[in-house]
């Protein structure tokens, strides 16, 4: 059956969601990128760490041994036995995962628990607590991110998602080149705290006041998605406000702790030449 197909069917099919994870099922690239992932790797045991509703425990299961579905929401637990009920070779755990002790090692972590540049979700220390549990030859779905930046003029004074809550789109302008300015494989212990210099040539004149963060996630070794409304729509920063010309060097210093949340971000701007 093709792939839009079966994503059709599973819409169509009563799932009991929250109105957060109905808005992240609704999600068709988001959904079927993690389908066509999971259908390449999915065997053996397995955990989907953050299972919501528990979507991609229901994509995984005709491939699984077995499956541990975490989540450590109460409400979205009870809908995810709901959901799951049907499925003898499902245990769904209503507990922190960095709490959990596994009996049994993995053959593949899904951990879904993403959001832009890993701020404020908890994917790093989550997959850093848990990856004793891989097995060595184990996967993780996700396999990586690559996080780019990129110097804007921005209307807003807050921190914000361009894609947001309320379908308001903030307005701003692209000032400079983009630049990756990470690689983050969920294989590796990750180090949440981030300190990083970002440089940018400046392509047009006018004003910087703001940089903007996008994440890529690498589902496998073929499968790149990009930012949706629900996987890690870009995220807009605002810095000290300077003038610039074309061809200036501006360099941003920007720190945050993955899992620390939005609070956890500091900038600091200066023009170089």
């Amino acid at each position: 059956m093709h792939l839009k197909n079966e994503f059709e069917v599973l819409l169509e099919t009563k799932m009991h969601t929250t109105p957060y994870h109905l808005n992240l099922i609704s999600d068709k690239e988001r959904v079927l990128a993690f389908q066509e992932a999971i259908k390449e790797k999915a065997k053996g045991i397995i955990y989907d760490i953050g299972a919501g509703c528990g979507i991609l425990s229901i994509l995984a299961a005709p491939y699984a041994d077995f499956i541990y579905a975490v989540e450590i929401d109460h409400t979205a637990s009870k809908h995810a036995k709901s959901n799951l009920e049907s499925f003898d070779n499902v245990l769904v755990i209503n507990k922190d995962a960095k709490e959990v002790i596994f009996p049994q090692k993995a053959d593949l972590i899904i951990c879904e628990m993403l959001d832009t540049a890993l701020i404020d979700e908890e994917q790093a220390p989550v997959l850093n607590s848990i990856l004793k549990y891989l097995k060595k030859d184990g996967e993780i779905i996700p396999q990586k991110i690559l996080n780019g930046a990129e110097a804007i003029d921005m209307e807003r004074e807050n921190i914000c998602y361009e894609d947001n809550e309320a379908n308001e789109n903030p307005n701003y302008d692209v000032m400079s080149n983009f630049k990756i300015y990470s690689e983050i494989d969920f294989k590796k212990e990750i180090k949440e705290d981030v300190e990083t210099d970002l440089e940018f040539k400046i392509s047009k004149k006018g004003s910087v006041s703001g940089i903007k963060i996008t994440t890529f996630t690498l589902l496998n070794d073929h499968l790149i998605c990009g930012p949706t409304p629900m996987l890690n729509p870009p995220l807009l920063i605002p810095t000290e406000k300077i003038k610039v010309d074309i061809g200036d060097i501006i360099k941003v210093k920007l720190n945050y702790k993955m899992g620390g949340g939005l609070d956890s971000i500091k900038t600091r701007i200066e023009k170089v030449s």
